[in-house]
């Protein structure tokens, strides 16, 4: 399963899920961002790889359909709802999402 993790800049939310999830077992992980000054930005190629996206904050569900909605055909798309409050790496922030995302991944 291949999962993009998507949030506003791509330099804390984002990047962290990448990396928390980069080495479970059949789980391929990047990460991008919606604002234009993101470190990875979110493209259609990037949409066209991933089975499962998953945002941040139910603004950017509507922000990717908006601007990508083309390119979301047959794409899951999930809603993680966290906050921009957490640095990168941050102990709550990687808890929160160890607590979260397994349910998304057990799906395939």
């Amino acid at each position: 399963m291949r999962v993009l993790f998507v949030c506003g800049q791509n330099r804390l939310r984002s990047p962290t899920a990448e990396q928390v999830f980069a080495d479970w077992p059949g789980v391929e992980t990047a990460s991008a961002g919606l604002k234009h000054e993101a470190g990875v930005p979110v493209t259609p190629e990037l949409l066209a790889w991933a089975d499962l996206v998953l945002v941040m904050e139910p603004a950017q569900r509507r922000q990717l359909a908006t601007r990508f909605g083309a390119h979301l055909c047959g794409t899951r798309i999930a809603c993680l709802g966290i906050p921009d409050i957490y640095r990168f790496m941050e102990p709550a922030l990687v808890e929160r999402l160890l607590r979260v995302v397994p349910a998304y991944l057990r799906r395939g």
